[in-house]
């Protein structure tokens, strides 16, 4: 498999700082096998691109996963739990879906108003969430008729890796994303996977901070998938 390095670009995640990204260039078609084992380097999709960090400087984004079977929810992930179990999920193949669009931009412009995404057209969404090259599912979850959640997810030989996730940001005090990495950990488990990747924690960006209260969390560090201990040191 064949690599390239991007040009540096404005980083998304921290402001006034140069990003620059390695690129995996695959086939149409990727081998789950070499796919699970690109996420196990610290990879992730977006769309048909499987890329990582390759900043000069900065090594800020941190690869983590969830040891699903350890994980033990605190209180607060208890409550969320119950609260949404009404919740109907349904799990589809990749497709477009007017109103799932009219969620995603409603939740871009409310939750991340001046981003590059919060002004997604039809071809932008698709590009973004609905093309992949590996096996990937759809999750809906409706309230009644009320579309309220849309999780994209890539099936792995050792876990699920949890690419995007939008919900209905008009539902205040929801906890729609911390519910949603609860079902996909529920659905490890009933898979018997050991692991969801939650692709990468920052601890300098706030919006990123979250994926710290999933216990317990393994980082990849120099390498190796290590306790989370160890990348509050790193």
């Amino acid at each position: 498999m064949d690599f390239y390095v991007t040009r540096h670009y404005p980083c998304s995640y921290l402001p006034d700082r140069l990003a620059r990204s390695r690129i995996a260039m695959v086939s149409d078609t990727l081998d789950s096998r070499i796919y699970a084992q690109l996420i196990k380097q610290g990879y992730r999709r977006s769309g048909s691109f499987i890329y990582r960090p390759d900043c000069d400087q900065c090594h800020a984004c941190i690869p983590v996963r969830v040891v699903v079977d350890q994980f033990k929810p605190n209180r607060t992930q208890r409550r969320i739990w119950k609260q949404h179990r009404h919740l109907q999920a349904v799990q589809h193949a990749l497709h477009f879906d007017p109103e799932h669009l009219a969620l995603y931009q409603r939740y871009q412009k409310r939750r991340h108003a001046g981003g590059s995404m919060d002004h997604d057209d039809h071809q932008q969404y698709s590009d973004f969430l609905l093309t992949s090259n590996v096996d990937s599912r759809l999750i809906t979850f409706h309230q009644g008729e009320q579309l309220r959640m849309v999780s994209i997810v890539d099936q792995l030989p050792d876990g699920l890796s949890s690419v995007y996730t939008f919900f209905d940001p008009d539902v205040i005090g929801s906890s729609y994303g911390t519910y949603s990495i609860l079902w996909q950990m529920a659905h490890c488990q009933i898979q018997n996977l050991p692991y969801l990747y939650l692709g990468y924690w920052i601890a300098e960006n706030r919006k990123m901070r979250y994926k710290a209260n999933f216990q317990p969390l393994q980082c990849l560090l120099d390498g190796q998938w290590q306790s989370m201990d160890a990348a509050h040191s790193y």
